[in-house]
């Protein structure tokens, strides 16, 4: 035999101590556990149950103008049900930008940026009622504006 195949075979002492602290720590954890089973298993239970507290919109568009004016239709329709409304909130523009050679053989020196820029708000409507998501889904928005509806 070499003295490879040895340490192998041979046990490591190192590797000892690790189960013996594993084991101690699962016995900890079980009499944690059984102290308060009921307690933990209750506040996941109750958290589940409540419903949507909130549903977040994300409005987007390339133009404010046309923005605004989605941003406002939603805000009315939610007040018309008498719902509570925060924002809406000016989100960060994303500005993207393309660079494009103005000739398209010659002339690496001469080209043209373009750039689109998104803009974004975001209504939160709390404790929404049934009839305020009925009401939300109808809509009529103009094109251009994409909404994402979360509900939180």
């Amino acid at each position: 035999m070499t003295a490879e195949t040895t340490a192998k075979k041979a046990p490591r002492q190192s590797s000892g101590q690790v189960t013996r602290t594993r084991a101690k720590k699962a016995d900890t954890s079980a009499g944690q556990s059984s102290r308060s089973p009921g307690r933990a298993s209750s506040s996941r239970s109750t958290k589940k149950s409540e419903g949507p507290s909130r549903l977040r919109i994300r409005v987007r568009a390339y133009e404010h103008g046309v923005l605004d004016g989605a941003v406002k239709q939603i805000i009315d329709v939610a007040a018309r049900h008498s719902a509570e409304v925060v924002g809406p909130v000016p989100l960060p523009i994303d500005i993207r930008k393309y660079t494009v050679n103005r000739a398209s053989f010659i002339d690496k020196d001469s080209r043209e940026q373009f750039e689109m820029r998104i803009h974004k708000r975001m209504i939160d409507i709390l404790n929404p009622a049934p009839k305020v998501i009925e009401a939300l889904t109808n809509i009529d928005l103009p094109s251009g504006v994409s909404i994402d509806v979360k509900m939180m």
